[in-house]
């Protein structure tokens, strides 16, 4: 079966526990900027410096609220400015991954095993789930007709709360010369 959903393009940002938080901004408190798709989940105001000894990057997002473990999501891009070589993972899965410097704006932090390039995915309703029979981590068909038309592969993530789109990074955005909310079709 083929059925459409919406692009959102994920650009370098960093997810915080509010412990790594403070280190970074004091007494600050994480402030929204605006919301993000997934439910619960924001950008705020805040950004910091990531750092390594070849290159830095700065005003990379701050993502909300706060996690149970530090995560740096990059780009294959952003890792050849910076000299490093992360894993393509899904979120949270750490071991093994690139260390990273944080620099905000009353301190810094070394993190190990939390740089990564966040693997494709497709956040999946538990309607969708139930409608087509999708399975948690499954792989789905992801046909892009723009005009560098092609397929990719994204693995399922199902939640309670999930906003139903395909998440990618800005590597696989401009490839395809994709934009947020363009459509893509998956075959399910």
């Amino acid at each position: 079966m083929k059925i459409k959903t919406t692009v959102g393009i994920s650009n370098r940002h960093v997810h915080l526990t509010s412990d790594t938080f403070k280190i970074l901004f004091g007494n600050r408190k994480l402030e929204k900027l605006r919301d993000i798709n997934q439910v619960g989940q924001f950008a705020s105001f805040l950004t910091v410096t990531i750092k390594t000894a070849k290159n830095e990057i700065k005003n990379v997002r701050v993502m909300g609220p706060f996690r149970k473990y530090n995560q740096v999501e990059i780009s294959k891009t952003d890792a050849r400015v910076l000299g490093l070589n992360p894993p393509i993972r899904q979120s949270s899965v750490l071991d093994d991954s690139e260390s990273i410097t944080l620099v905000g704006e009353v301190g810094s932090v070394t993190l190990d095993n939390c740089c990564i390039i966040a693997e494709r995915h497709v956040h999946i309703t538990n309607e969708i789930r139930d409608k087509y029979n999708i399975k948690e981590g499954q792989v789905i068909k992801v046909k892009i007709d723009t005009i560098k038309k092609g397929e990719i592969e994204a693995f399922a993530r199902i939640s309670d709360d999930a906003y139903f789109e395909i998440h990618l990074d800005t590597d696989d955005g401009n490839a395809f010369l994709l934009n947020n909310n363009d459509e893509v079709e998956l075959e399910v």
